[in-house]
């Protein structure tokens, strides 16, 4: 908790990669509380930006975008204001092997909807990858590199210009399936659609 806590910003590198076989890469930036930004490398066209309120997946080439509350995403859980394992969130696991600290969490109220790992780095204490297991059996394993905290990062990073609905309801206006959206929009299940609108390439989907 105190980890996540006293963290304010961090910028990284990130390796994805699917039990399907989907892997994609790119640049992630935090900013706490409530903000992030996954920027990920051509050929993908796709981003992910969490304004504080919103988790907003955006498909650059289809024009197409779809928001829902960061609140209910679990992804959520680590940008809160204050961030407590406890209450609505359960430890289900906790390891230590080789250095590194693995601690498994879950919804209290749904353990069916999967669990995600954090794994940390016990010298210097340091989050290093997380792994999704989805309600599907799907694990999607994000791993950092190039770590770096305590900078300066632009507001504009975690900004976006298009407008949620006004009863502030999940809207979609495009097919979600990257494998991020495993662990950011676990509980999005009904949105996650087969791409028709051109071919899966493996750039970073898990269909």
């Amino acid at each position: 908790e105190s980890y996540f806590n006293d963290l304010k910003t961090m910028t990284a590198k990130f390796l994805q990669v699917a039990s399907t076989g989907a892997v994609a890469s790119g640049t992630m930036f935090l900013s706490r509380p409530g903000k992030f930004r996954f920027e990920y490398d051509p050929p993908s066209p796709d981003m992910l930006i969490a304004d504080g309120t919103f988790l907003i997946f955006i498909d650059k080439d289809l024009r197409q975008t779809t928001h829902i509350f960061l609140s209910s995403t679990p992804v959520g859980v680590l940008v809160k204001d204050v961030v407590k394992l406890d209450g609505d969130i359960t430890v289900t696991r906790i390891s230590r092997r080789r250095g590194l600290l693995r601690v498994t969490i879950a919804d209290s109220d749904d353990f069916e909807e999967g669990t995600l790992t954090l794994v940390f780095s016990e010298r210097p204490f340091t989050l290093r990858q997380w792994q999704v297991l989805d309600a599907q059996g799907t694990i999607t394993t994000v791993t950092l590199n190039n770590a770096r905290t305590g900078m300066a990062l632009d507001k504009k990073l975690f900004e976006f210009d298009q407008d949620p609905p006004p009863d502030g309801t999940l809207f979609e206006t495009g097919p979600v399936q990257l494998a991020v959206s495993r662990l950011a929009l676990a509980r999005q299940r009904s949105i996650s659609k087969t791409r028709k609108s051109r071919p899966a390439t493996g750039r970073c989907l898990v269909g």
